[in-house]
């Protein structure tokens, strides 16, 4: 029998009209990514069309006649941008960690970051609360041996303001951070115009906000103190399998030459 050779997929070939760019966000990025890990199987929603448009995708017919969407090399262009931002957007988020919890030990208090930390979320009942994981940026408790001085406080670090309205959203995570902590801040970076990413009336006022900006912690509004007389074995027995920040780091850290965090308050 004699073998027929498959057809190579063609490029479809259509004009259309000359229209606005789409305004693309996260979900195109992720999008793109999906497409180009697959097959190239065509979703065919609203998103693909959006991406079509741009020019990041462009469909295709394989052998056997299926429709098929590709990645184009301005798509391959577009994800290499995005995810170049993602790892800026990392690198700022774990440098202002890093400063916040230099900020804390230098305040005596001991720190710990990367915690996985079990809340209790309250209901209208004690049968109806739930349980739920949070993992704080920076948990941090007074270096003391009487439980009632131990004040918890949670800071959540955000340097994308994309990243904190969608964080804001979830009252659970905060209900978790406020249970755990005595108190919550939300530490804000600033754009690449040196603006903070948001105001302090965009965020719940049962957390505090800082900002960091001119290489200093300047707190915009007071986190509010709740009572903790002792903490929950859970917290206990998750700070004795983690290990805390030591005033080593602190030391190594003004030694590499980095300058001081200075804290100030510009509520008073």
């Amino acid at each position: 029998m004699q073998e027929t050779e498959m057809p190579e997929p063609t490029q479809m070939q259509t004009q259309t009209p000359s229209l606005e760019a789409p305004t693309l966000k996260r979900i195109h990025a992720k999008r793109l990514r999906e497409v180009y890990r697959s097959a190239g199987w065509p979703y065919q929603d609203v998103i693909e069309i959006e991406l079509l448009a741009a020019g990041l995708l462009e469909r295709m017919i394989n052998g056997s006649g299926h429709d098929l969407v590709r990645v184009t090399d301005a798509g391959i262009a577009h994800l290499a941008g995005a995810t170049q931002g993602n790892r800026r957007a990392r690198s700022a988020h774990d440098s202002l960690v890093d400063k916040v919890a230099h900020a804390m030990l230098r305040d005596g208090r001991l720190v710990w970051t990367g915690l996985n930390l079990r809340a209790k979320l309250p209901g209208e009942s004690d049968e109806q609360s739930r349980w739920k994981m949070c993992q704080p940026d920076v948990f941090s408790i007074r270096n003391s041996s009487r439980q009632e001085y131990l004040e918890p406080i949670v800071h959540e670090i955000k340097v994308s303001r994309a990243d904190l309205l969608g964080d804001i959203k979830r009252a659970d995570k905060r209900a978790a951070y406020l249970d755990v902590g005595g108190q919550c801040w939300y530490v804000l970076g600033c754009d690449r115009s040196g603006h903070p990413i948001a105001k302090p009336n965009e965020i719940p006022m049962e957390c505090g906000v800082m900002v960091f900006q001119n290489n200093q912690l300047e707190v915009m509004r007071m986190a509010p103190k709740r009572p903790c007389t002792e903490l929950p074995f859970g917290i206990w027995m998750a700070l004795a399998k983690a290990t805390s920040m030591k005033a080593a780091d602190l030391a190594e850290t003004e030694a590499t030459g980095q300058v001081a965090l200075t804290v100030i308050d510009s509520t008073k």
